[in-house]
């Protein structure tokens, strides 16, 4: 069988898919051909964020979900089933971080929230997942560069996106068995609003900028196409691996 990009009749779920990078993998799953449940904490952005697929001539259904929440997860995963009888991909992308400082400097309830949305959630996520999974399908996780080296003021998140590249790879050796492929995609710097504090300071955006060979900080489609990549038979050998999408930034 050749290799294929398309998405064609396949069930996506995407997380932090209200917006921004979740929003950009959203839309390019569903122009791929996919049928796509959005799942973020508030319903009003998801809604928004369906109606504009919908437009463009896909299929979306918009569930609110607090990922960190076991409850919650269950409660999207059986409306995925029972709306579309099965899922075929998992995008991990909700996130937090609640804490813009030195590491010393964060208290217990901004760690214990960090972790929460960006550990736990993805987990949970993925065992909602491959739980109910009987025919194989592909996990992408969203992590991060900060993940892969020290993260400047935002050293807490870094340690989060580490350990999500640590799931990825582990669950990738669990589920492989089965038919699942699991992977990661660790983006640099991307402006989107959960990113603005950090393009809007001057001394932290040239800090990744300066980096990168392409001299610029990345839009949230430009994350897209790694992950219809990953989502598809085009990458069906391909498991345990981290995508860098950073301009060239850890490439030195």
């Amino acid at each position: 069988m050749p290799a294929t990009f398309t998405l064609t009749d396949r069930v996506i779920v995407v997380t932090g898919a209200s917006r921004g990078i979740g929003g950009a993998i959203a839309e390019a799953a569903a122009a791929a051909g996919a049928r796509v449940v959005l799942a973020a904490r508030k319903q009003d952005g998801l809604d928004e964020a369906a109606a504009a697929i919908r437009a463009a001539g896909g299929t979306a259904l918009a569930i609110a979900t607090h990922t960190g929440r076991p409850d919650d997860v269950e409660n999207l995963f059986d409306k995925a089933f029972a709306e579309f009888g099965r899922v075929d991909g998992l995008v991990n992308n909700a996130a937090t971080n609640v804490y813009f400082g030195p590491m010393l400097g964060i208290d217990e309830s901004a760690w214990d929230k960090i972790f929460e949305v960006n550990v736990k959630g993805y987990f949970n996520c993925v065992r909602a997942f491959a739980t109910r999974n009987r025919g194989g399908g592909s996990v992408v996780n969203i992590a991060s560069v900060v993940g892969m080296r020290a993260a400047p003021l935002q050293g807490v998140y870094g340690m989060t996106k580490a350990a999500v590249i640590s799931m990825t790879k582990s669950l990738a050796m669990e589920l492989g068995p089965g038919g699942i492929r699991v992977n990661a995609i660790a983006p640099g710097l991307v402006e989107t609003r959960f990113a603005q504090v950090l393009v809007d300071d001057e001394a932290t955006r040239s800090h990744f900028v300066s980096r990168t060979f392409l001299g610029r900080h990345a839009q949230p489609d430009e994350m897209a196409g790694a992950a219809v990549f990953l989502l598809s038979d085009a990458s069906s050998y391909v498991t345990g691996q981290t995508i860098v999408v950073d301009g060239g930034m850890t490439a030195t």
